[in-house]
């Protein structure tokens, strides 16, 4: 036996739990099949379209978050600038720029190596640092592509914490 061989276990698939946690909250959602799920969840922001995807051969859930904001060709460098600053604040998953389509998405995947099934809460762990990150960039997505502003001055403008009251 090799270190890369799996052993073929019944297990319960991923996408079951994650179906069960899209009920419970009455999101909408669509099962592609066996390997892949999307939900579509209203933020504060945008609208988030979550697509878990069953990767078997690496015994991985991955975990792809878009939402709606097309980046124009003469910002997407400025847009790839500020993903770079983006991601070295994050713990956990990361941002990245589809060229082709022009869109931003949030990637993260839960690796269950081994045989091993995912719980609940781990998937709603997933769920939940995909759409903070969304929720908590996207301003700062906002101003570069449609503000025009340099990528670190649209970050310290969205992550800017106001205290107390006016």
């Amino acid at each position: 036996m090799t270190l890369t061989s799996v052993t073929e276990e019944s297990r319960i698939n991923p996408l079951d739990v994650v179906e069960r946690i899209a009920s419970v909250n009455d999101w909408s959602f669509e099962r592609a099949g066996d390997d892949e799920i999307t939900i579509l969840i209203a933020g504060r922001w945008s609208d988030y379209q979550l697509s878990f995807t069953w990767m078997n051969d690496i015994e991985a859930l991955h975990l792809a978050c878009a939402f709606d904001l097309k980046v124009p060709e003469r910002r997407r460098n400025e847009v790839q600038q500020l993903i770079c600053l983006i991601n070295e604040q994050l713990w956990v998953g990361h941002f990245d720029l589809w060229i082709k389509d022009g869109m931003v998405m949030f990637r993260h995947a839960l690796v269950l190596a081994g045989g091993l099934e995912p719980t609940s809460a781990q998937c709603q762990s997933l769920l939940s640092s995909a759409l903070e990150a969304c929720e908590g960039y996207f301003p700062a997505f906002q101003f570069v592509v449609w503000a025009g502003k340099p990528a670190r001055t649209a970050l310290d403008a969205a992550m800017f914490e106001t205290s107390g009251e006016a």
